[in-house]
Formats: C-alpha cells, structure tokens, sequence
C-alpha cells in the first residue's frame, strides 16, 4: 500500500459523508427537490449498504422511545430485542415498499388483441395507517379494460404491485389512487379500476374501539369513468353493485 493511499483510508469522513444514513438519503432527496412523505418511494436516492444502516439507525431511536415509556429493556427479558425486532419489521417487513424498488414485472404484448374485462382479485393487503401506524387489512380487487396497445401482466405481478404499493404508511383513500396509476403506467390499459375493502385497527384498537367498521373505495379510470354498463359488470363480477 502507497503512502498515499494509507493517507486516504485514515483521513476522517467530512461533509454529507459523516451524516447518519437518514440524512444522507435526506439530504438527496432535498437537493433533488423530490417529496418524501410516508407513502412515497425513496428506493432512488438510498445507495447500497444504507438500509443496513437504517435499520441499525431505527433500532437506537426505538430503543429511546421505549425508554421514555418507562419500559426496562435492560432486564425485561420480553422487550430485551424488541427495538432489533421493530426495526427490521419497519424497514424490511411493513413499510418496506419505501425503501426497495418496484418489482420487476415482464410484461407480454397483446398478441390476441384481448379486449374485454379481465378482474383481478380479490388480493390480501397489508399496510398501516399514517396517522397512527396501526395495521390496515384488507382486499383489494382490479380491472382492466386492455386494448391491442396494451401489455399483458402475469396474475402473481398484480399481487406484487400491490404489496409494493401497500407497504408503506398510507392512508387508504391515497392507496388506491397510487395503485390505479402504477397499473395504468405499466398495462396501458383503456381503462382501469381498483377498488379496496379494508379493516383499520386505528378504529379497532384505539379511539372509539369499533370493531365492526370497514372502509371501502373505489377508483376509475377511463372507459370504467364513462361506461356504466363496464362499471357494472365489473362491480358485479366482485359482488358489489351500484
């Protein structure tokens, strides 16, 4: 090794460089003028080996919250690992379609000119309320209207965008509008529609404790706005009329 190359290993990190991870992927995304809230995608602006470190960032700041809720993670044997635990949950598990790029999905081209309604679903999603972090469970279901233009996805690849989409802090309302554009992006289709059916434990665990209450959206686009009859037949096809 050169003299000045052992200079160079040993001179300290300066600048955005010395930075936790959190601000160093801050610090891009403020630059680059790019929103990051909740329920956005930051997978372009986190450089390799940084999630690790996120995630050992996330686990010493938990570790701080369970200490301020008075919670003896020293000798309790319960919560000894609970912030490791948390952390890899929140980073790697729940909201992890923040952090990692969107699925790769082969598309097929439209070879027999299909045309009529395909309905998708129902498929399970799993997210969490971005007021509170508490679980969302639901269904989701989808149509698509596809022309000869239109590129065809596997039926696994419609599950995939939506854990993408859903792992991530939503509020649900938002939710199914992020999906409606990330399918009308990737299928072309000449419409689209995405309707969800979810249970919120911000309603059930907290608050007003309601354990019957459900939310339900709708989103359409295209030939599903402005055909009632397509609208219908797909609602029926699910099981929800009107």
């Amino acid at each position: 090794m050169s003299a000045n190359s052992s200079i160079a290993t040993l001179q300290p990190r300066t600048g955005v460089d010395c930075l936790s991870a959190s601000e160093r992927i801050r610090h891009r995304l403020i630059a680059a003028q790019k929103r990051f809230h909740a329920n956005d995608n930051i997978a372009d602006f986190i450089k390799a080996g940084e999630v690790d470190e996120l995630r050992v960032e996330v686990e010493d700041k938990l570790r701080a919250v369970l200490h301020a809720l008075v919670i003896d993670i020293g000798s309790d044997h319960n919560t000894t690992d609970t912030a490791q635990r948390v952390a890899k949950m929140f980073v790697d598990e729940v909201f992890s379609g923040r952090y990692r790029p969107a699925p790769t999905i082969t598309a097929f081209p439209n070879v027999s000119r299909l045309n009529e309604l395909m309905v998708v679903g129902p498929v399970a999603v799993r997210s969490a309320c971005s007021h509170h972090l508490c679980p969302i469970m639901g269904e989701v279901w989808i149509g698509v209207l596809p022309n000869a233009a239109s590129d065809l996805i596997g039926l696994s690849k419609y599950a995939r965008l939506c854990d993408w989409v859903m792992s991530r802090p939503q509020i649900q309302e938002e939710a199914v509008v992020m999906l409606a554009d990330e399918l009308e992006r990737r299928v072309k289709p000449d419409g689209v529609a995405v309707v969800m059916n979810a249970s919120h434990f911000c309603m059930h665990w907290r608050g007003v404790k309601d354990d019957g209450s459900m939310m339900a959206n709708r989103v359409m686009r295209g030939a599903f706005s402005r055909d009632a009859v397509l609208r219908r037949e797909f609602l029926d096809q699910i099981g929800l009329r009107g």
